[in-house]
């Protein structure tokens, strides 16, 4: 049987990559996915991008021999993976700033959002994932916001007062009820703002003209300048001695709160809302006793008196972070795009190669690596994450304060062995 003679239209592969590209081929090229970068009508155009993507294509063919071995992708194959290499690397280390800066970025302004993660209108042109941050400890301020309220020396809830007249005889009232009858009042700074919430009382105590009288006069305080020690009354033979500011202030506390308890005749209990006046009034004097307390709101209401960042930052998903502008990335970065693109065409090719587990020719079987090749790619990018995100935890912000330290205590460590020369007086 005589062998028939072949004649194919091609004696090549019909896709085989090119041993390079320029970056025309790139700009604006429809098989890339994104055109996050190369998209002239885009603001994250470069023409460096461009040009490293042609690249790429160079370095793709000589690091899996297109000069030996045919290479069946494509250049939008190579361009691809260039770019999602790019996008990649912006994303590790975004992931790295925001562990940076998170607590002092909550509740700060957020931003909106296109299809490729940047930002939409004017605030885009910040580029905040750029910039170091102020540090504001806003996580540990909120804590203590909350602590400080429920201590009853400050936070950002608002505190409200309420009064009520003495019953002669009446030991019980429900503040409660006081509460949310006085927020009927139209005039009430709290109008409106209790709605069936409970009221956490954090003060009682009644107002008399002869507070300060009971303070400095004849009998009611101890009477004493200076330490305010129990050693006499105010005369000229007082004796007058320096303290320290903070004494007085809290000395001066200490006689306030014996004025609305001690000196007042009067103690209480709250449970429930429910004040206990103890001894019962025997009068109704004084006419009236105070309170303060504050509603606990939802914690996702806003406060309409002031902005409380509520509608801002909350975690690592509302950070205003775009994609970082392929021009920003160093020299560091660079390479290790390249290394990342090239291990994606390397599951890209194994992917194509797999299609067919050998190819038989007249006499022999030739056998494809497109297995080993699926493994390597998908080995060596999880290597190369694990490599950048590694350097990454090495380089926080609290890394970075611990090596200075270090640094600090090894560098006085050495000069505390350095003899000090011993001065000489010279005639």
């Amino acid at each position: 049987m005589a062998v028939p003679t072949l004649t194919p239209s091609s004696q090549t592969s019909t896709i085989v990559l090119p041993s390079g590209s320029s970056a025309g081929d790139v700009e604006n090229n429809t098989e890339l996915p994104f055109q996050i970068y190369s998209d002239t009508t885009s603001g994250m155009y470069s023409q460096y991008f461009c040009e490293g993507a042609a690249n790429q294509v160079a370095y793709t063919y000589k690091k899996l021999g297109g000069d030996v071995l045919d290479i069946e992708i494509t250049t939008g194959s190579v361009f691809t993976t260039y770019e999602e290499a790019v996008l990649e690397y912006s994303y590790i280390v975004n992931i790295h700033q925001a562990k940076n800066i998170l607590g002092s970025a909550l509740g700060a302004a957020t931003g909106t959002f296109d299809h490729d993660g940047e930002r939409i209108g004017a605030a885009g042109t910040d580029k905040v994932n750029l910039r170091y941050p102020k540090w504001q400890f806003s996580y540990g301020k909120r804590i203590g916001d909350g602590m400080a309220t429920d201590a009853g020396f400050g936070g950002t809830t608002r505190i409200y007062s309420a009064s009520f007249a003495l019953t002669a005889s009446v030991p019980d009232y429900n503040l409660q009820t006081i509460v949310e009858e006085n927020a009927t009042n139209d005039e009430s700074e709290f109008h409106n703002k209790i709605n069936n919430k409970k009221a956490y009382i954090t003060r009682v105590w009644y107002k008399t003209p002869h507070a300060m009288w009971r303070f400095y006069g004849y009998y009611g305080g101890l009477n004493t300048v200076g330490d305010l020690a129990s050693y006499g009354q105010f005369a000229d033979d007082s004796t007058f001695e320096i303290i320290p500011a903070w004494q007085n202030k809290l000395q001066a506390r200490a006689f306030e709160d014996a004025i609305y308890t001690r000196n007042s005749h009067y103690s209480y209990e709250i449970k429930n809302n429910r004040l206990r006046l103890f001894p019962a009034p025997v009068t109704s004097s004084p006419d009236k006793l105070w309170f303060e307390f504050y509603i606990r709101d939802n914690i996702w209401d806003r406060d309409a008196e002031k902005e409380d960042g509520i509608d801002g930052v909350n975690n690592m998903n509302t950070l205003p972070f775009e994609n970082l502008p392929y021009n920003n990335i160093n020299a560091i970065g660079k390479q290790w795009i390249r290394r990342f693109a090239l291990a994606l065409s390397k599951e890209i090719l194994g992917q194509v190669r797999s299609k067919f587990g050998s190819i038989p020719i007249p006499g022999e079987t030739v056998t494809l690596n497109g297995g080993d090749l699926i493994s390597q790619g998908q080995a060596e990018q999880e290597k190369l994450r694990e490599e950048l995100k590694t350097t990454l935890d090495e380089l926080t912000y609290a890394k970075l304060v611990e090596k200075d330290a270090g640094m600090t205590e090894t560098a006085m460590g050495v000069q505390s062995k350095i003899p000090y020369p011993v001065p000489i007086a010279m005639g």
